[in-house]
């Protein structure tokens, strides 16, 4: 492949440090390192002078916070999305905006190709490469975790201390982390036996549930067309209320999960993750919807999450299929406005309240009390016809038998 300039999705840790340097040696090409601020808690004045010092010609950081949550994580919250009923898609919807942000610049600095860090085994090169393809299709796609011999983490290791490239781990601990501002992930070294038990002092984010407070701390979050705008009767930017419930999700130890995923390319994988503010903003979004929306089109929108978190998963966003099926999704939030109160303590985020100028809930229908809206007897019909098919079908094997 004869290239000139790459644009490399850069975050300063192991893998992508090496590659930087292995591109320029393969190809002899420059390579721009974008760096997506994605809200990873890191210095990223730090990252820009590590990809300098590895051999960047030049380093583009991107301020994406903002996008990243109202544009791509408010949307998926608003499906409920859920992958194998435990993982809320942190590391999947963050890779189409990081691969956008390699496009935007490929296109600026007229780059013949782009380059990531993820492994031929996962899921992330397909994420990266089906964005890359949709929105510049002929553009050049080099993956070295495909084409070179350093094929462990080990070895990485090895290489960059022999080109002096500082890198966050050890062979004692060479863990896989992805950080954003809506999780936190962990892959690799003994996460790989899926028999032992995770290391405690491995997670930074969430504590663990001996150490959080023993009184509950209630929170208020305000909905408005299936999105949160405000928190405790505060407006908030997506980035900041996101932020805050962060920081509360963890000090409560709320949203720490230890899964085997089915990966797309065909083999299970354990992964690790800590999603506080999501788990929050999940269990509070399904108790705005239980008094706002309608029952069927509940139940449409669910039936199509399974395939809509699959679509995340599996690296389909920028894809004709899920722009439908957003669409349908939006529409189902017209109503999905109110406020709901929860009450978080060691490690739960419960719904304790629900309010809305669009609830479809009617105190003087539901009520066990004596009321002058529903006639009792109505139901009798409603379930004598309901039950007609059961019966016919008993009488038919009863004649049978």
């Amino acid at each position: 492949m004869n290239v000139k300039k790459v644009v490399l999705a850069y975050s300063g840790g192991l893998d992508t440090s090496v590659i930087l340097r292995w591109l320029k040696e393969e190809y002899g090409c420059e390579v721009i390192a974008f760096c997506a601020d994605l809200g990873q808690a890191e210095d990223l004045q730090s990252v820009r002078r590590k990809a300098f010092a590895t051999g960047a010609s030049k380093v583009v950081i991107g301020d994406l916070r903002e996008t990243f949550v109202k544009d791509y994580v408010f949307p998926m919250l608003r499906a409920n999305a859920v992958y194998e009923g435990s993982y809320l898609l942190g590391t999947s919807i963050a890779r189409p905006l990081i691969a956008k942000g390699q496009i935007d610049v490929a296109m600026k600095e007229k780059a013949d190709a782009v380059s990531h860090g993820a492994t031929g085994k996962g899921n992330d090169q397909v994420r990266f490469e089906l964005t890359y393809y949709a929105l510049k299709p002929g553009i050049k796609v080099i993956a070295p975790w495909r084409l070179w011999d350093l094929h462990a983490r080990s070895t990485l290791i090895d290489y960059a201390r022999k080109h002096g490239i500082p890198v966050p781990v050890t062979k004692a601990k060479p863990y896989s982390t992805d950080r954003n501002l809506f999780l936190i992930s962990y892959e690799g070294g003994i996460l790989e036996d899926r028999w032992k038990e995770r290391p405690a002092d491995m997670f930074v984010w969430c504590r663990p549930l001996e150490r959080t407070p023993n009184r509950a701390e209630y929170l208020e979050i305000d909905y408005q067309r299936g999105d949160p705008i405000a928190l405790n009767g505060r407006k908030l930017s997506p980035a900041n209320l996101l932020a805050r419930l962060n920081d509360i999700g963890a000090k409560h130890g709320v949203g720490r999960v230890d899964i085997v995923e089915n990966r797309y390319v065909g083999m299970k994988s354990r992964g690790v993750y800590e999603t506080p503010g999501g788990t929050i903003l999940h269990a509070a979004h399904r108790g705005i919807e239980s008094i706002t929306m309608d029952r069927e089109v509940l139940r449409i929108r669910d039936s199509v999450m399974p395939r809509y978190a699959e679509m995340i998963y599996y690296g389909y966003w920028f894809t004709p299929e899920r722009e439908v099926l957003q669409k349908a999704i939006d529409a189902s939030q017209a109503n999905v406005s109110g406020r709901v109160r929860l009450k978080v303590c060691k490690g739960n985020a419960a719904v304790v309240g629900r309010k809305s100028d669009s609830s479809l809930y009617d105190p003087d229908v539901a009520t066990f009390e004596a009321d002058q809206v529903y006639h009792q007897g109505d139901a009798e019909g409603f379930i004598r016809l309901n039950a007609l098919r059961l019966r016919l079908q008993r009488l038919r094997k009863a004649k049978r038998g």
